[in-house]
């Protein structure tokens, strides 16, 4: 048995969507992707409805093109700048002292964990369990089959923005798309690119979107701090376009041709011709003038990072690892080495081992699919409107039953 799973991914300067066949073991299929430009999103949240609807159902639609799957369902992130954490517990009795926790039970504790008081403009989205105990014994993961007479939780509560979160589900069933869960982007990356010893010690993780950065901390295997500051790569671009005098259009070309964070990493400083945007007349610039304006501001960008998280005091303390997510700029060489300047923490960039997917920017929708699958056994709302995989005709198999009858009696 497998679930055909779809994630969406809505960006500041993209929307992604992913479609994976994903069986019990959680193995992932990726079946089918698409990615188009957007820009219906400003500072976390979805500004232009009708857009954001209508480029959701072009990924939907080049999805079914490339594998005629039908979709009626999917996962979709939200900015972690969009969402509050609060920690909560609850616990349950069970019928008997002999009692096999049942799957019921743990739905029950659930329910009974996300009785927290919210403000008006917030409302729950999601319960991530840190750790479950039975009759007292703790740091279970999953108490199912066990025997006890009470269930405790302890668990965060994930409160997003009613605007937002309502901004997402009307944009998803305006493309028809009904919603099957809101996921935070960074729970959703780390599913996949953090292990749980990186939780446990300390993760920074840096996400550079479009033109927002989200900051996530992870200490003893939950989050513990989640912010934002308003630059990212698009902003490089911008940097480019003004200080070069050329089009928006050619300084992204150019930042995509010389992926280098640091002039030092030049290896052939040669000239290049550039369209000045004032006359319209071609001129050479060197390679390093490139890569001297994005070395800046991949500084500043961690730079504000850091100074972000020194105002709150997260990294009093912190021994842990920083993290490089998101399409901005972790395919950019040299961006560990500044971020190490910056920090003086280990530096690595988000991997992870999906086939089918090789671009950073669809690490959210995979992670995002990973966080679903492995949540799903214990979903109060599981998917009324299933993914479907085109069936094989019956014609098909007819055929192929007469070619193996063939084929056996042969021998």
């Amino acid at each position: 048995m497998y679930d055909i799973i779809c994630a969406i991914d809505i960006g500041t300067s993209k929307v992604c969507a992913v479609v994976a066949k994903v069986d019990k073991f959680g193995n992932i299929e990726v079946l089918a992707k698409s990615m188009k430009p957007s820009n219906c999103v400003k500072k976390g949240v979805i500004v232009d409805i009708d857009e954001a609807s209508s480029v959701i159902r072009s990924c939907i639609a080049e999805i079914k093109a490339i594998k005629n799957i039908e979709i009626n369902s999917a996962y979709v992130n939200i900015m972690g700048n969009q969402v509050s954490i609060i920690p909560n517990k609850a616990s349950i009795e069970t019928s008997s002292a002999g009692h096999e926790i049942s799957k019921r039970d743990i739905l029950r504790v659930l329910s009974a964990v996300e009785r927290v008081e919210l403000s008006k403009d917030r409302q729950i989205i999601d319960v991530v369990p840190i750790q479950y105990i039975v009759d007292g014994c703790d740091e279970i993961v999953d108490p199912l089959g066990m025997t006890g007479l009470s269930l405790e939780v302890e668990a965060d509560i994930i409160a997003g923005k009613i605007t937002s979160v309502q901004n997402i589900v009307k944009s998803m069933q305006k493309a028809n798309v009904e919603v099957d869960g809101i996921i935070v982007e960074a729970l959703a990356i780390s599913e996949l690119s953090l292990t749980s010893q990186e939780k446990e010690m300390g993760v920074v993780l840096i996400d550079v979107g479009g033109s927002i950065t989200n900051i996530s901390v992870f200490k003893n295997e939950k989050v513990v701090f989640n912010d934002s500051i308003p630059v990212g790569g698009a902003h490089i671009t911008n940097d480019i376009s003004i200080g070069l005098r050329i089009s928006l259009d050619e300084a992204e070309k150019l930042k995509r041709e010389y992926e280098l964070a640091l002039t030092s990493l030049i290896k052939n400083d040669y000239e290049i011709t550039v369209n000045d945007i004032n006359d319209n007349k071609k001129r050479e610039i060197k390679v390093s003038q490139v890569i001297e304006i994005i070395e800046a501001r991949v500084h500043e960008i961690f730079y504000l990072c850091k100074e972000l998280l020194d105002k709150n005091g997260i990294l009093n303390g912190f021994d842990g690892t920083v993290v490089l997510a998101g399409g901005g700029i972790s395919y950019v060489d040299g961006n560990m080495q500044l971020a190490y300047e910056v920090f003086g923490f280990p530096v690595k960039v988000a991997t992870h081992k999906v086939s089918g997917i090789s671009k950073p920017e669809y690490l959210t929708c995979a992670g995002t699919i990973k966080y679903a699958a492995k949540r799903m056994k214990l979903s109060k709302k599981e998917s009324e409107n299933k993914n479907k995989l085109p069936e094989e005709p019956k014609e098909k198999f007819k055929i192929l039953k007469k070619i193996y009858k063939f084929f056996t009696g042969l021998f």
